[in-house]
């Protein structure tokens, strides 16, 4: 669902959480796709090879970690707008380039997520922006509102 810029702003915290994790997960969906064209296979290294990009080299298993998750809570879950913004402009640019430049093969569609991440990292701390790894944990998982709400 599109919303405007207005609704967008008027939004809650939790709500634009909510707003931005569903177009992480389509991205996410899309960004598969593309990958598996490319030849990957192991989606874990591929995916961990954006985050070590945007967050300095953490695994999504370290970026868990700092954020005091249990095992296997899933990350993007917990985190807030900004930093899923963050994380879905790396998921879109990856996908991009990998169909725009026809990337083939596992490591290099790897080192193209890695790179686009850094990149995406570099222009955040050039612009004097929050680091990815620097953002607060959101008190409530989405999962844990979303159960809350029923």
């Amino acid at each position: 669902m599109e919303i405007t810029e207005k609704e967008y702003s008027s939004l809650t915290e939790d709500e634009k959480r909510f707003y931005q994790r569903n177009l992480t997960k389509k991205g996410n969906y899309s960004l598969n796709q593309a990958a598996k064209e490319a030849g990957v296979k192991n989606f874990d290294k591929f995916h961990n090879s954006g985050y070590k990009g945007l967050y300095n080299g953490e695994t999504a298993n370290d970026i868990a970690k700092r954020k005091g998750l249990r095992y296997r809570e899933d990350i993007l879950d917990n985190m807030g707008s900004d930093e899923l913004i963050a994380n879905l402009f790396r998921i879109s640019q990856t996908e991009q380039k990998l169909k725009r430049d026809n990337i083939k093969g596992e490591n290099n569609a790897n080192d193209v997520h890695y790179e686009v991440g850094k990149k995406i990292r570099n222009t955040i701390k050039e612009l004097g922006g929050t680091m990815p790894e620097d953002y607060e944990t959101p008190k409530k998982s989405l999962t844990e509102l979303e159960k809350k709400e029923k």
